[in-house]
């Protein structure tokens, strides 16, 4: 089974943009999960433009279902996963000031340092994912670094589907297919969509979790987010 991982960061961009707490990102969460949302997905970049580091610990404290922290494994990142000790980790090649994550690690160059911060994730108990493009070695690197999932950084996918998803999917697969034979768990995102989440996963069955915030929340405006989460789920079943 394919989980839904809905990344609320839009909601929170909404909710600074007043000062305030509203809309409620804790309580929204919650609704997420109670429409089928298999998992909660966050991303604390170090301007808090969005996601605050005090916003997660309450997120951990109040879903059920498994939390997600994304980032570039600075310091504070570290200090912060290490005491709120999510269900995951998936560790992002994002500079600083960087508007939305555009490419995956070179693990090859990074391999050591990588592999010194899977391993205290790991010691913690800590589910470990890097997030790569898709290409086999760099698949091959993150195990040999120690993760337990590579998360596929999936928007060349999107670009290329409508005009020719065969060609867009064709390196997905192939990297899938390597995280298999390596015995790493398999995740997606980054730009999946209504549009093109049914044909992943059809090509890519064995897919463990996606992870979707822009699209679900924009969907939402039009339909709602019970909708759209309910939507989403229907794409994973088929």
């Amino acid at each position: 089974m394919t989980r839904l991982s809905v990344n609320i960061n839009k909601v929170a961009t909404l909710r600074n943009a007043r000062g305030e707490n509203n809309p409620d990102l804790v309580h929204f969460a919650l609704v997420c999960e109670k429409a089928g949302a298999d998992g909660i997905t966050v991303h604390p970049r170090p301007d808090e433009r969005h996601i605050r580091r005090a916003d997660v610990p309450l997120l951990k404290k109040a879903i059920a279902t498994e939390l997600n922290i994304e980032g570039y494994p600075s310091d504070d990142f570290i200090s912060l996963v290490l005491d709120v000790k999510p269900t995951q980790v998936t560790l992002v090649p994002d500079a600083p000031g960087q508007l939305t994550s555009n490419h995956g690690w070179d693990v090859i160059a990074n391999l050591d340092m990588l592999r010194a911060i899977i391993a205290r994730f790991k010691e913690a108990g800590i589910r470990v994912s890097v997030f790569v493009d898709p290409d086999p070695e760099q698949v091959h690197h993150a195990q040999i670094a120690g993760a337990d999932r590579v998360e596929l950084y999936t928007k060349s996918y999107a670009d290329l589907y409508e005009a020719d998803r065969e060609a867009a999917i064709a390196p997905f697969v192939e990297a899938a297919e390597a995280a298999r034979i390596a015995g790493l768990g398999l995740n997606a995102g980054h730009d999946l969509s209504l549009v093109n989440l049914e044909y992943f996963h059809e090509r890519i069955p064995w897919t463990d979790e996606v992870s979707i915030g822009h699209a679900i929340i924009c969907d939402a405006l039009y339909l709602g987010i019970e909708e759209t989460i309910r939507r989403y789920q229907e794409c994973l079943d088929n």
